[in-house]
Formats: structure tokens, sequence, C-alpha cells
């Protein structure tokens, strides 16, 4: 497992933690997913209610996975040996990344701008140098518009153990200059 998979998922499982008690918890999940669904003004209830259900499904994959005692928390170790897991995780992840990369595109023209590009990910809690940089090695259009497959690739990549030096590597730490 090369550590900038664990450095990506380290800052996931943060952004995850919304109360900040070491431990993910169902709530985390519904509020997250309640920012980010909220954040996707003009996208239809149909996406919106895939991306609820793709949170869910996160959280219910990891609470089958890791939770043997029952009691609804997962602690940072038990995440990172799920989520770095593909055949425990991908399917989960690809769910996940086609729910969030449909808000993106309301239009359902395949594109997603940078302003509904930022404020997804701000709702998530990413920092936004980091946004505009991953955005950018994403390689925009003219129209500062990038392909939804190419998030939903973004994504996916983020939580695979085996890579390194990609896009997603841009939201951990301070974004080159």
């Amino acid at each position: 497992m090369r550590t900038e998979a664990i450095n990506r998922v380290r800052l996931v499982f943060s952004l995850f933690d919304a109360n900040g008690n070491g431990r993910l918890e169902a709530e985390d999940f519904d509020l997250m997913s309640s920012r980010v669904v909220e954040a996707a003004s003009g996208s239809d209830e149909s996406a919106k209610t895939a991306m609820r259900v793709a949170f869910r499904r996160y959280w219910e994959t990891l609470a089958a996975e890791l939770d043997a005692d029952g009691d609804g928390r997962i602690s940072y170790d038990e995440y990172v040996r799920c989520v770095l897991s593909p055949e425990r995780f991908d399917a989960t992840i690809a769910a996940f990344a086609d729910a969030l990369a449909a808000l993106g595109s309301p239009a359902g023209d395949g594109l997603v701008a940078r302003p509904r590009f930022v404020a997804l990910m701000l709702a998530i809690g990413f920092d936004r140098p980091n946004i505009d940089a991953l955005f950018d090695a994403f390689g925009p259009t003219e129209t500062d518009h990038i392909p939804v497959a190419t998030w939903v690739e973004g994504i996916k990549d983020y939580y695979a153990p085996e890579k390194a030096d990609i896009p997603g590597d841009l939201l951990v730490g301070s974004p080159a200059a």
C-alpha cells in the first residue's frame, strides 16, 4: 500500500468525521450527505437521492465490513483496512463516484463546470486551493469544464492503494505553486 494512498484516505477520514470524535458513525455520513446535496442546487431530485443513497451505502459497507462489535463506530485503522481493499470497497466507491459526478452535471451533458465542482468539493470539506489544483489537473476545456467521466475516474483512483502521482494527491497538503 502506497504512502500517497494512505495520506489521501487519512484526509477523507478527517473530513467524514464530522463531529471530530476520531470515529466514523452513521450520523457523520448523514451530515456529509446533507451538505453535499445542499450544495447541488439545480440538480434534480433523482440525482440528489442517488447521492444520499451512495453516502448511506458508503457507511453501510464500512459497518458491515468492520463494525464487529455493533457499536456503530469505525476507527481510522479499521477504515484504512476497508477502503484501501479493492475487493471490499470498489463497488461502493464506484457508486459514490457516479453519484457525486452526476450532481456536478445537472444538465446531463456530461460536463462539470468549475463553480459546480468547487461547490461540491467545498461541501465535502476540501480546501479551495487544492480543489482548484485538482480541477486544473483534470485538464478543463476552454469553457472551464471537465468531463464527468474524468471526475469519476479521479475519485476511483483516489481510493486505489497502488496509485501515486495522481491528480487526487493534490487534495492532500498544500498544492504546488
